[in-house]
């Protein structure tokens, strides 16, 4: 069964204001505070600038987006993530912003890597917006990221 997340994460009312007037941006509620916005096709499209290549390396993240993201994270910080997997096989990659910088990563792991002692890209990202895991396994089932299997399923 496949399983597919890009998203940008963090403190929902830090992302409730960001996303304020974009009609593409849907934010999904998390556990802990935080708050995702999946970035669906009509987001990616939305924020396309134009700017080519991938920036930092990820999939979906739009061309210049890195750069909002940065400025958003001057206001607390936020995460970028994506996960692909197929069978229990795949890749991530995950970044952190906080105080207008990149601060962690890009983090990737592919599908022939093992995990770093650290925890996954995600978690450690997950980490630094200051998801506590407490009794799940990691940060990434502490907010419950498993709940849907593509990243379309969490729009309402």
């Amino acid at each position: 069964m496949a399983y597919t997340l890009e998203a940008v994460i963090g403190p929902a009312t830090l992302l409730r204001a960001a996303v304020q007037g974009q009609l593409a941006a849907v934010l999904v509620s998390l556990p802990q505070g935080l708050a995702m916005v999946p970035m669906t096709d009509e987001l990616f499209d939305a924020l396309t600038t134009g700017a080519s290549g991938r920036p930092l390396g990820f999939w979906k993240l739009p061309g210049g987006f890195d750069r909002v993201l940065a400025a958003w994270s001057s206001a607390g910080p936020v995460g970028y993530v994506e996960a692909e997997f197929f069978g229990g096989v795949g890749s991530q990659r995950a970044a952190l912003w906080a105080d207008g910088e990149l601060t962690v990563g890009p983090l990737s792991i592919e599908e022939d890597q093992s995990f770093a002692e650290a925890g996954s890209p995600i978690s450690q990202v997950l980490r630094g917006l200051g998801v506590v895991r407490a009794s799940h396994y990691d940060e990434f089932e502490a907010l419950n990221l498993g709940r849907y299997r593509r990243t379309t399923a969490w729009l309402p």
